[in-house]
């Protein structure tokens, strides 16, 4: 019976991400992912023919994560209650959530780490980053949309223009933590991104 190969490759993957976020794309080479992962040079060259193609996998692996993150987040808060702002507001919590469990910085974003090096990346890897944050601002701007139905805002917004806020703190939120090396900062910046949500709305 054939070995699955599915582990090493994960293995491989790995290995290079870590890498990626620590010393960005073109600090990342062949050799010490090679190295890191424990596998031969053969072994590498079975599953990624070149490093471009292991950098391709790793962003659409990991918007394939982000896109599943996302999701779940808004079918739970909509699970939770049947009322819109309270939705957008359990959103954010469920990711506040998150980041009050961490013990170390997030270790970072391949979306940020691409757009840095952006020379070295291929057009279609950064047309993958933008479909995410085009997915993410979509998402966030319906959901608002469906908030301002019901309730007024205290003044007035552009609702892309919120949802790119509130994608702004999430992405700023975790690289502040990283740079500072504080956990709990992260979660921090989204309790302030919930609570600006919540004082937008008039509720009462």
């Amino acid at each position: 019976m054939p070995r699955d190969g599915t582990a090493t490759r994960t293995k491989i993957m790995d290995a290079a991400q870590q890498m990626i976020l620590q010393v960005g794309l073109m600090g990342t080479s062949i050799e010490r992912v090679i190295e890191e992962a424990g596998v031969t040079k053969s072994t590498f060259f079975y599953h990624f023919r070149t490093k471009h193609d292991l950098a391709a996998a790793l962003i659409e692996r990991f918007a394939d994560e982000d896109l599943h993150h996302l999701t779940d987040a808004l079918t739970k808060a909509e699970q939770l209650s049947r009322d819109p702002l309270q939705q957008l507001l359990l959103f954010v919590g469920l990711f506040i959530e998150f980041a009050e469990q961490l013990e170390e910085p997030f270790p970072g974003c391949l979306y940020a780490s691409y757009c840095y090096q952006s020379g070295a990346v291929s057009k279609e890897m950064m047309d993958e980053v933008e479909k995410m944050m085009r997915f993410w601002r979509a998402q966030v701007s319906r959901k608002i949309e469906e908030v301002q139905a019901l309730y007024p805002t205290r003044i007035p917004i552009d609702r892309e223009e919120v949802a790119d806020h509130v994608l702004t703190t999430f992405e700023g939120a975790f690289i502040l933590s990283k740079v500072m090396n504080e956990p709990k900062l992260a979660a921090q910046q989204l309790v302030q991104c919930r609570n600006y949500l919540e004082l937008l709305f008039k509720a009462d």
